[in-house]
């Protein structure tokens, strides 16, 4: 990798790599790495051929997506066609679409780009959520918190935030940060009470007394 002011020359090989919760999805985040603004850029990774590379979605809110495979083979669904695509391809989604892709080679790696026409670009939460869960999961709290605190920052009055570093804070068994953040939540979106009733990563605030406070 090299940087100048001005740009920025790497490798897709010098992203980081962030296994999904299921396991099933390996994500190179690009976007976050480079500081990309005016669209969203991700790379998608499948260490075994039949695994998930992109997973099933329609972008119902107005996202475009283009995908290009740049290492391997997938199989792609796209509404009803489903169709081989090797290196070079290029898949364009519209919004609403259905898609998805499986790999059909080990190392397969996507690359999507999307973002909604005719409105400026504003970063999704899921990559913040996505990274920090991946850090927790391999055992470094800190930087799991800390990739929260950019989501935090970025859309203070985002439900999604602070339910998700709710689950952070009791998946790293900190229950009294993790309460503070959930109450925040509710407060913005009190439908987040019907979330946490069945959310797994919430399994040990919901066997304190204040979780039946707060939903009271």
């Amino acid at each position: 990798m090299s940087s100048a002011p001005g740009y920025q020359i790497l490798s897709l090989d010098d992203l980081d790599r962030h296994r999904s919760t299921d396991g099933t999805l390996l994500l190179r985040p690009l976007r976050r790495r480079i500081g990309v603004r005016p669209f969203g850029v991700n790379a998608w990774e499948a260490e075994q051929a039949g695994d998930r590379v992109i997973e099933p979605h329609r972008e119902p809110n107005g996202d475009e997506e283009l995908y290009v495979v740049v290492r391997g083979a997938a199989e792609f669904t796209l509404g009803e066609e489903t169709f081989a695509a090797v290196p070079g391809t290029l898949v364009h989604a519209r919004p609403g679409t259905f898609r998805t892709a499986t790999a059909l080679e080990a190392g397969t790696i996507v690359l999507a780009v999307g973002a909604k026409a005719g409105e400026a670009f504003t970063p999704s939460g899921w990559e913040d959520f996505y990274v920090a869960f991946s850090f927790l999961r391999n055992g470094d709290a800190a930087r799991a918190r800390e990739t929260m605190q950019e989501a935090l920052a970025r859309e203070p009055d985002a439900w999604q935030g602070s339910y998700n570093a709710a689950c952070v804070e009791a998946l790293a068994g900190d229950a009294d940060a993790a309460f503070d953040y959930l109450r925040r939540a509710v407060a913005l979106n009190r439908d987040v009470l019907e979330y946490a009733a069945d959310d797994d990563d919430l399994v040990s605030l919901r066997e304190d007394t204040r979780y039946a406070e707060l939903t009271a």
